[in-house]
């Protein structure tokens, strides 16, 4: 009976994860010429969100930021979304891998 509980419950988690994360605003950075645009972003203190990666150059990028403890390649005319936060107030640097002088960013959380 217990293992019975356990499952449902975790079949409950499964189903309603997908709509929880759906439902976190959505923030738009763009690379183009090895650049972030916005290279600041300004997102809210203790909110989770999808940051979503439009690559718009014809090569790979690596997203990377050592303080938001994520890294994650974006192919050459792609996108990608990466869950982010909840995040206290504060200056997260984020830049690309693969062309670090120039792909630079943060996040500013207020």
């Amino acid at each position: 009976m217990k293992s019975n509980y356990s499952l449902l419950i975790f079949l409950i988690s499964i189903a309603i994860s997908p709509s929880a994360n759906a439902k976190a605003p959505l923030i738009e950075i763009k690379i183009e010429n090895h650049l972030f645009y916005p290279s600041v972003v300004i997102v809210p203190a203790n909110t989770k969100f999808r940051l979503m990666v439009i690559n718009l150059d014809p090569t790979p990028e690596e997203f990377e930021s050592y303080e938001l403890n994520r890294e994650k390649v974006i192919l050459g005319n792609s996108k990608a979304i990466i869950f982010v936060g909840p995040l206290e107030v504060g200056e997260y640097p984020f830049f690309g891998e693969f062309n670090m002088s120039t792909a630079l960013g943060k996040l500013v959380v207020e």
